[in-house]
């Protein structure tokens, strides 16, 4: 996968390097290029391959799911939400500049991702369908929704329930949509099974970053570990207990192998796709 990781970082620093000069541009870049494993963009990828269907026309939309991500975490880091020090093994967006060009380098990542889009020499209803899909899967009732949940209940005690409703929205929406947009490209009769996948893939995903933040380092994960803990946050961990979470990522690997055999694809490219992300140390 390391090709197609290459493919997205040289397309991205070609966009971002087209932007007006200075310090938020600067921040961008840093945020961005700060590594990271390029999950959703690649998720995109091999969902368009599972279909054969040729990515290097749709590379863009990669590079706009990455920036939405990474504008999500430039936020996510602030002092006002998780206030974190380290992302990706290095200082976070407004240790490394300042709290107001990270604010500032967040939104323009936000904003240049629908216009990354728009620039693709693609059907215009295709564009907007893109379009459509990933600033619902961010926007008010996606991303920002789980955020809002996220920060309510560091206050709060969340049941078993409400902390899925949480994920779902805060990291099932954009791990989802990445399989979405594939499915309207390549086969849009697939899209409500795909978007399942996704949502399975998504809370699979929290529950081994759970994990992570009680089992890793902060060498091996590249931000703070016990930081669920430090910022008193309901996880799946502190409800069931570590053998329980465990047990019940296990539970969700089978579930999403049901759903990729569910479809008439290249199963062994999603396969590869949801060990990366329920294998994962960091």
């Amino acid at each position: 996968m390391n090709q197609y990781i290459n493919e997205v970082n040289e397309c991205l620093m070609d966009y971002l390097h087209t932007l007006k000069p200075g310090k938020v541009r600067e921040a961008m870049i840093y945020s961005v290029s700060a590594g990271g494993k390029r999950l959703r963009p690649l998720l995109f990828i091999q969902g368009l391959r599972s279909y054969s269907v040729d990515y290097r026309p749709y590379l863009k939309i990669a590079c706009a799911i990455e920036m939405v991500h990474t504008y999500s975490l430039i936020h996510d880091d602030l002092p006002a939400m998780d206030d974190d020090d380290l992302r990706r093994g290095i200082p976070t967006c407004h240790k490394q500049f300042d709290e107001a060009t990270a604010v500032l380098a967040g939104d323009a990542l936000l904003n240049e991702a629908m216009n990354i889009i728009l620039t693709m020499d693609l059907d215009d209803s295709l564009k907007v369908k893109i379009c459509q899909l990933l600033f619902k899967a961010s926007g008010a009732s996606g991303m920002i929704y789980g955020q809002q949940q996220d920060m309510y209940y560091e206050n709060h005690n969340a049941s078993i329930n409400e902390l899925k409703d949480i994920h779902h929205h805060k990291t099932g929406c954009m791990i989802a949509v990445c399989l979405e947009c594939a499915g309207m490209i390549a086969c849009p009769t697939d899209i409500d099974k795909l978007s399942k996948l996704g949502f399975d893939m998504g809370l699979a995903f929290q529950i081994q970053d759970d994990i992570l933040d009680v089992t890793s380092s902060t060498e091996v994960l590249g931000k703070p570990v016990g930081s669920d803990i430090d910022n008193n946050k309901t996880t799946y961990v502190s409800l069931l207990g570590l053998e329980k979470a465990q047990d019940y990522l296990k539970d969700l690997y089978e579930e999403c192998l049901q759903d990729i055999y569910a479809l008439s694809i290249n199963h062994g490219l999603l396969i590869d796709m949801l060990n990366k992300i329920i294998k994962r140390v960091s």
